[in-house]
């Protein structure tokens, strides 16, 4: 099942007081549903929410729960309502390794997706996504830049916290993570714009909060048939292990690398 988190291309939210909406997200496209008993969710609905969620997972959907943060007076009762039925668990407020600790110990089976969205988190990201049971993090742009006074919207503001987790991720071996939100919903070049950032950076899937997001995201995070076509030409002409050349550049262990990996994202 950690193989599927760390795959997708796409988490697309929806609000766990909503059980009207979960089979159509799961029917959306997107490689996998968030079930939302946080911020989407007011708290006179939390308990309503929660056994909406427990309800819809225990009768064998498959989905990820972001659950309400430790010290919250619904954390735990979360954290008992789904814990044997999550496919995953996304910890919001991630700032340590015994936050994701502690939730693992209570959802032994449940991969751990950390939501890196404080400035503490950025800073101790490598300890966050090096805790055992953490399969890669997603980026909480906005509740960072409201953090830090700054627009979530610009990519200049969260270069340096984005390229901060995707550096952190590859220190601790974890998987690439998942970019955050982009809130306008009905703009193709904005979500465009993010996506592009993202994938340049070196993010390999988005968190979504509408099904109309889902299809140009999956594109974005999926090779090209052209990278595809390269990848495959370099990976001929480098079948012997020793430094080659295609297209008049090199081609050495590096290179190898980035060419296999673009083949394992088209086979996702």
């Amino acid at each position: 099942m950690n193989d599927i988190i760390a795959a997708a291309r796409t988490l697309l939210f929806v609000p766990g007081h909503r059980p009207d909406r979960f089979d159509k997200a799961a029917g959306s496209g997107a490689d996998l549903v968030v079930l939302d008993l946080e911020d989407a969710v007011a708290p006179d609905q939390k308990d309503t929410a929660r056994e909406h969620a427990r309800t819809w997972l225990a009768a064998g959907n498959r989905a990820v729960v972001r659950i309400n943060p430790a010290g919250t007076p619904w954390h735990d009762q979360d954290l008992t309502a789904v814990s044997g039925l999550a496919t995953a668990l996304m910890v919001p407020k991630a700032e340590c390794a015994d936050q994701i600790g502690a939730v693992a110990a209570r959802a032994p089976r449940a991969g751990i997706i950390p939501l890196i969205e404080t400035a503490a988190g950025v800073t101790r990201a490598v300890a966050v996504c090096s805790a055992a049971a953490v399969v890669r993090p997603a980026f909480g742009s906005v509740d960072l830049a409201a953090q830090l006074g700054i627009d979530h919207r610009s990519h200049e503001a969260l270069r340096h916290a984005r390229s901060a987790l995707v550096l952190a991720t590859a220190a601790a071996g974890c998987g690439a993570p998942i970019d955050g939100v982009t809130t306008a919903l009905d703009d193709e070049a904005a979500l465009q714009a993010d996506l592009d950032h993202a994938a340049t950076l070196g993010f390999t899937g988005k968190l979504c909060v509408h099904p109309r997001q889902v299809e140009q995201a999956n594109t974005a995070f999926t090779p090209s048939d052209d990278e595809l076509r390269w990848a495959q030409r370099v990976l001929a002409a480098g079948a012997d292990g020793a430094v080659a050349s295609l297209d008049g550049q090199m081609i050495d262990r590096p290179v190898l690398l980035r060419a296999e990996a673009i083949v394992r994202q088209a086979q996702r």
